[in-house]
């Protein structure tokens, strides 16, 4: 289960609230009849312990519901789920903006389309594409750039090196720069789990 943020616990202060409104409202109201009110109280008790458990498994409920967003767990993991197409998606804070990937252990570098790294600030007439790089679509030119701020999850990263990529590139790649940040890189049916 996730770490609980403040309106995690202002979703729960809200429940206990509502449950001592209800509970005070129907004690006040069958003054006389104990039983009516110890049997209505029961109710009201197992809802509110459904309300806590759903609660409690909503990550296991997001990764239905959500099959592409990650799980990070307490444990310093990252899970993943195949898309329908075969890869693995994330999607990254850089710079402070939302970029999405597709996960590719086979790829050396993090490598930005040209359009990502206009979103991130970067101005591709500035940029020098004096490397080279070679793809499944034949070798393509690269600038060389640095992203100064990573987040993925609970995870920041700073100061990482990144390429552009000049070519045809329609989703931007994670790479090994990025995922050797990890101790461990494991795929497991169709989930893949990164450890830190």
């Amino acid at each position: 289960m996730r770490d609980l943020n403040p309106d995690d616990y202002a979703t729960m202060a809200y429940l206990l609230l509502l449950l001592l409104v209800v509970g005070g409202s129907m004690v006040i109201g069958s003054r006389g009849q104990l039983n009516k009110t110890l049997q209505q109280g029961a109710i009201w008790g197992l809802i509110f312990v459904g309300i806590v458990g759903a609660y409690g498994l909503r990550d296991r409920f997001e990764s239905i519901i959500y099959p592409e967003r990650p799980v990070i767990s307490d444990m310093g993991t990252i899970s993943f789920n195949r898309a329908r197409d075969g890869h693995f998606y994330a999607e990254l804070e850089i710079n402070g903006k939302m970029i999405e990937f597709v996960i590719d252990t086979g790829a050396t570098d993090i490598v930005l389309t040209e359009s990502d790294a206009r979103a991130l600030g970067f101005q591709l007439n500035e940029l020098s594409y004096t490397g080279r790089a070679s793809t499944a679509n034949g070798e393509v030119r690269i600038a060389r750039i640095r992203l100064d701020k990573i987040v993925l999850g609970r995870f920041v990263d700073r100061n990482i090196r990144a390429s552009v990529n000049g070519g045809e590139l329609d989703t931007s790649l994670l790479g090994m720069r990025y995922l050797g940040l990890f101790r461990k890189i494991e795929i497991v049916g169709s989930k893949m789990t990164l450890t830190r």
